[in-house]
């Protein structure tokens, strides 16, 4: 982890202003050490800074009574953005917890809160049941939930943006008997916590080490638990260094909050690819072996069982899924593409067996793709959604562009597309939005518009193939609704469809809508475009660490040398990293050339390499019983879909969302050489 400390650079680089400094003196901020006796409750003592004169420290910190610790504080930096050094000694054998709060001068209700790849304005998209206002205005959290280790605090009336962020070597992580009240760490842990507390109507950044949760720990989807507070040992004579960044920043809006954080969060931890052994062509070999164990070809439709598999059989299952988790249509034409570009038959006859078969069999009355079906049960979803049909379009259309560029034409497949467009076209809200989930009939089930940049996508791909301008305007006004509920308001929420709140993909699918339409308009309209995809773009960054989250001894992902950087977060409910990307990657290097931001395609190329880490072979399978069925559910913070926990996945994965998902980002160009 590279860590730079150019204050004057910073502060220039991330608009930081003279103007109503950080006040970082200790009239304005508080201090306080908990010490635990095994066996005893923990004690609070509250802290004084005294001013030291011709020491490397300006401050020691001292409580009521003799401590049987010495902690001593260092401010360096500019008006606007401080480095806190801390130094903790043990005079004694000692299990302590370090805790600060720093004021800022802005109101709580004036403030909105950003903890990357975790808490988005006040969470208030997310149920009572998960971190957010509903439950607290007042949240800390251990910092391994964060893509960085740092929270924010806007004040939307000032204008005014203020952080802190933990720059320590991450290098270790210990083990607990319990996740909840005061536990003592079994070793050395690296993790700390961080947040923001209200503190009489004002707001103030909450940060120390090591960790605690509260008011409440998530443990588990919907889940909160009582508050953790961890304790670490320190043998008498020994020493820890603690360092954060305190920093003030003037801002325009949240969106330019979170563009700034982002870009100083990369700047500071500058995270390198990861070296991993697997070439592009190894990965796809790997891969490709889930075209042929999934493959499943006794039911109607035929497809790839790639959805609620167990890690230890991997298995096939009765459930075909067309779009979201399962992605059979996209996967089928992955294994199209490459089975003849490898004169692999048996990859390619499977692939065309599934398409024939959806032709056949694969929609409902009224033409939409039956989207998830359970063949043993007789059981067809009916609930049907914008995303998985539009993922299905999408899919199609590649199918479709491929199979007549060798010549082949599928009149029948192209009259059904065109159905579903049109019906994709009544479907549309006059706002420009699209049902999150509806009816065959077309009655609505949940008219929530945060799906809504999943149908940007094949409306886009459906005006080039079928030259179809109503195609082309219908995606112009998603974006509309887009540029005016989602992108302007900063508000990404409920893409995902076993979530309702802040997610990443909403921000995602937003940012690639807006660069389908560039890359399909001119001029004015191109720019426009391009510029919302830019804007959106920074909040899909923003899930993806920047830093190499530490595991514990014994928590396999660590074991096996995961680095985290370059993964991504999924959303406010699912605490836990994904590889799901696609069309991201592209989207970022396009963004990089169009406004010659290197950043962009530097941590492209992170996250590129870094989500290679886990491809499961003989001799490296990763905990997955099968070559090339990579894992979903990757499980880097003390919290679980219900099995297993911190250092390990679920027990029930979906290989089948995160092969498509891989292909794509190993098939880059796809978007700009379809639609040019």
């Amino acid at each position: 982890m590279k860590i730079r400390s150019l204050f004057s650079i910073m502060a220039l680089s991330f608009g930081v202003s003279s103007v109503q400094a950080i006040n970082y003196s200790p009239d304005n901020v508080s201090a306080e050490l908990l010490l635990k006796v095994p066996g005893n409750d923990a004690v609070h003592h509250s802290l004084k800074f005294e001013k030291i004169q011709n020491s490397e420290y300006d401050y020691q910190l001292v409580g009521n009574k003799k401590l049987p610790l010495m902690l001593y504080q260092n401010i360096e930096g500019s008006d606007n953005c401080k480095r806190i050094t801390m130094l903790v000694v043990a005079l004694e054998d000692v299990y302590f917890n370090y805790g600060q709060l720093v004021k800022t001068a802005s109101r709580h209700d004036d403030c909105l809160f950003y903890m990357p790849g975790f808490w988005y304005r006040r969470n208030l998209r997310s149920p009572k049941e998960a971190p957010s206002f509903h439950t607290s205005d007042s949240w800390i959290v251990r910092e391994d939930r964060l893509s960085t280790p740092l929270t924010a605090i806007y004040d939307e009336k000032s204008g005014k943006s203020f952080s802190v962020v933990r720059i320590d070597e991450f290098d270790s992580d210990a083990l607990t008997t319990h996740k909840e009240g005061e536990v003592i760490l079994s070793g050395k842990t690296s993790i700390g916590y961080t947040g923001f507390e209200n503190k009489d109507g004002i707001s103030a950044l909450s940060f120390g080490y090591p960790y605690r949760e509260a008011p409440k720990t998530y443990i588990r989807k919907l889940t909160l638990a009582p508050s953790v507070e961890a304790y670490q040992f320190l043998k008498k004579g020994e020493s820890i260094t603690l360092t954060w960044e305190v920093s003030e920043r003037n801002v325009n809006d949240f969106s330019e909050c979170v563009k700034q954080i982002w870009e100083y969060s990369y700047d500071l931890y500058k995270p390198e690819p990861v070296n991993t052994p697997y070439s592009d062509e190894k990965m796809k070999e790997v891969l490709s072996n889930f075209f042929v164990e999934s493959y499943v070809d006794d039911t109607p439709t035929k497809y790839y069982s790639g959805v609620e598999l167990r890690t230890a059989t991997c298995e096939n299952l009765d459930v075909a899924e067309v779009g979201f988790v399962g992605r059979t249509l996209l996967n089928a034409f992955n294994a199209l593409e490459y089975g003849e570009s490898q004169n692999r038959k048996d990859l390619v006859d499977n692939a065309n067996s599934i398409f024939d078969s959806y032709l056949q069999n694969g929609f409902s009355s009224r033409g939409f793709f039956n989207e998830v079906v359970h063949f043993k049960r007789n059981f067809v979803e009916t609930n049907l959604s914008i995303r998985r049909q539009s993922e299905g379009v999408y899919a199609v259309l590649y199918y479709l562009n491929y199979e007549k560029q060798h010549g082949r034409k599928h009149p029948e497949w192209e009259k059904r597309l065109k159905t579903m467009l049109d019906a994709f076209l009544k479907l549309q809200n006059p706002d420009g939005s699209f049902p999150r989930k509806f009816k065959d009939d077309f009655s609505l089930v949940d008219k929530s518009g945060g799906s809504t940049p999943s149908a940007t996508l094949p409306l886009v791909m459906g005006y080039k193939y079928f030259k179809d301008k109503r195609y082309l305007e219908a995606a112009k006004r998603s974006v509309g609704y887009l540029e005016k509920e989602l992108i302007s308001k900063a508000d990404y929420f409920s893409s995902t469809l076993d979530a309702n709140c802040e997610d990443k993909e909403a921000s995602l699918y937003a940012s690639t809508a807006a660069y389908y339409l560039a890359l399909a308009t001119k001029g004015q309209e191109r720019a426009h475009y391009a510029e919302l995809a830019k804007k959106a773009a920074y909040f899909a960054l923003s899930w993806y660490y920047t830093w190499d989250v530490p595991f514990a001894k014994g928590q396999m992902l660590g074991d096996i040398g995961l680095k985290t950087r370059g993964w991504g977060n999924v959303s406010v409910e699912n605490n836990h990293i994904d590889v799901f990307i696609f069309d991201f990657a592209d989207v970022l290097h396009w963004l990089s050339k169009e406004f010659n931001e290197p950043r962009f395609t530097a941590f492209s190329e992170v996250i590129s390499s870094s989500m290679r880490q886990l491809l499961p072979h003989e001799g490296h399978l990763c905990g997955i019983t099968k070559k090339g069925f990579y894992p979903e559910v990757v499980q880097h913070t003390n919290w679980d879909y219900g099995k297993n926990g911190k250092g390990y996945y679920n027990d029930i994965f979906a290989p089948g969302w995160v092969v498509a998902s891989l292909w794509e980002l190993l098939s880059p160009g796809r978007a700009e050489n379809f639609l040019k």
